[in-house]
């Protein structure tokens, strides 16, 4: 029996539901999903095993103007999307009209792989809304597969995913079969911790903040994890510290309870806050949070 494996990579603006696909995929909530944009940072993979497939998917973060050094590096991983991919996957939702950035628009059309256009959300749509955003997308990328899906109601979803599986070339497996994704156990301490913070706090404060889970000690039956929260401004930290305690201890809480499905295990976790000033643009912290390798 011949075995097919490949890399496929979901592009697209912020907040189209490239996270809600990919961890529709997978089975597993590897990318955090929140309604607030720019809420995945790094580029994701996700593996799909099957008897005669492996399938890697690589969610990216949504694509915007960088404004700072940190979003430059986040547009760097949707850069190397577009060199690795066996399938490329360019998702958009209902009335969206373009791409924030042109550069990645041509080079989406004049791409030489496979292309697959998901148009989402498709359940906030009508019939005649649907026919005239598949004729838009249709004359606007017409090297592009196009499937109207709804990405959190799984409508067309497994449709995609055998479309999928028929174009990826003849390979053995990249990884070994029984592997969910490329990241460490902390990657995904952290990525919680920081969903916790996306749901739990308004304004500036979710984008102003980074995780690093300083330990990780798992033993048969718990696994014990302290995680430093970073943010910018002392007026940063006494917000999600909140009165008493109470907002930092609602974000443990939450993170817990995610932790404890994710891993299989009880969790026991401490957090604490820490200012440093201007990390975004720090060149070494981006290094070291993982954005600039």
């Amino acid at each position: 029996m011949s075995h097919k494996a490949g890399f496929v990579n979901i592009i697209g603006n912020p907040n189209v539901g490239k996270s809600t696909l990919m961890n529709a995929f997978v089975g597993e909530r590897l990318s955090i999903i929140t309604s607030k944009a720019q809420t995945t940072r790094h580029r994701i993979l996700g593996i799909v095993n099957g008897e005669d497939f492996q399938m890697i998917l690589s969610d990216t973060p949504g694509i915007i103007k960088p404004a700072y050094e940190m979003q430059e590096s986040m547009m760097n991983f949707v850069k190397s999307a577009f060199e690795d991919a066996d399938v490329l996957i360019y998702m958009v939702e209902i009335g969206e009209q373009e791409l924030k950035d042109e550069a990645f628009f041509n080079k989406i059309i004049h791409s030489k792989i496979p292309v697959l256009l998901l148009l989402n959300k498709i359940d906030n749509s009508n019939q005649a809304q649907l026919e005239e955003q598949v004729a838009f997308w249709t004359a606007k990328v017409p090297n592009a597969e196009i499937y109207p899906i709804s990405a959190l109601q799984n409508f067309n979803v497994p449709e995609v995913f055998q479309r999928i599986i028929s174009l990826l070339p003849e390979s053995p497996a990249y990884y070994p079969k029984d592997q969910l994704t490329d990241k460490p156990e902390r990657f995904f301490v952290n990525e919680t911790i920081r969903e916790k913070i996306l749901l739990n706090y308004s304004k500036e404060i979710p984008y102003a903040v980074e995780i690093v889970t300083e330990e990780f000690f798992e033993d048969e039956n718990i696994i014990r994890i302290r995680s430093l929260i970073m943010v910018e401004r002392d007026t940063q930290k006494g917000i999600v510290i909140g009165h008493k305690g109470a907002a930092l201890k609602k974000v443990g809480m939450d993170a817990r309870i995610d932790l404890e499905k994710f891993f299989g295990k009880q969790i026991h976790i401490e957090l604490y806050v820490k200012v440093n000033k201007n990390w975004r643009s720090n060149a070494n912290m981006l290094k070291r949070f993982g954005y600039n390798q």
